[in-house]
């Protein structure tokens, strides 16, 4: 049987950040996006993602949803028969990042969630590509979407986020570390890092793409998670 694969989105946006691969992996096997917003930890969230889950499966995940990945592995490494990490981060959350979560929290709390995606985010995410307009609109919809608890919820959940560097070192599955060449937020280093705690992973960066590949460079994104999923035996 086809392994099912298990998608984790970025914070503040739902399965409409992978639309373009889901339509074109579902008809070769489960693909399951799953949100990471009802909790306040990334404990919790990877629990959640273990309970709802095929028993064995793939999981990719971009930007938070990496971080969650990373989490699933740690609770469940024999479950995982493939990980895919996209423009993401392996470490702990560093303090003046930290930090500048409490003043957005407090803004959002207030009713400021839009403001907060439209001037602290949304500048932060992508490319200077010729669909970048119609791309932060979608990024602002799911955002109104997931609301403002999801928010607080999953800016607590990184703030306290632990460092995954062991869990990927452990890790001797086949792998995927993916990322924009212009990602600002997690930036090329970062993935070489991962590639490095994993060297049998492979290391794809996009050209021309920011931090969220899946939506600005889709076909070259869909190619390479395509590739990686081959890798993976059937069961």
């Amino acid at each position: 049987m086809t392994t099912p694969l298990v998608l984790l989105p970025g914070m503040m946006c739902d399965a409409r950040l992978f639309g373009p691969q889901v339509a074109a992996l579902e008809d070769a096997r489960d693909v399951r996006v799953m949100p990471i917003h009802a909790h306040q930890t990334v404990a919790a969230l990877a629990n959640d993602i273990l309970q709802d889950a095929p028993e064995r499966f793939a999981i990719a995940g971009l930007s938070m949803g990496g971080i969650v990945a990373m989490e699933v592995l740690r609770q469940a490494p024999d479950r995982i028969a493939g990980l895919a990490l996209m423009d993401t981060n392996p470490l702990a959350e560093a303090p003046e990042v930290a930090a500048r979560r409490d003043g957005q929290i407090d803004k959002v709390d207030k009713g400021g969630l839009a403001s907060v995606m439209r001037d602290e985010m949304k500048p932060n995410y992508l490319a200077q590509t010729s669909d970048r307009e119609a791309i932060l609109d979608l990024c602002m919809a799911m955002a109104l979407d997931l609301g403002p608890q999801a928010f607080i919820n999953q800016s607590r959940a990184l703030a306290a986020r632990p460092d995954q560097q062991g869990t990927l070192a452990a890790y001797r599955g086949p792998a995927l570390v993916l990322c924009g060449a212009e990602d600002t937020l997690c930036p090329i280093h970062r993935h070489e890092l991962m590639h490095a705690l994993m060297p049998q992973s492979h290391l794809e960066i996009i050209p021309q793409a920011g931090h969220l590949p899946t939506l600005e460079a889709a076909d070259q994104t869909t190619a390479a998670l395509k590739h990686w999923l081959g890798t993976i035996p059937d069961h």
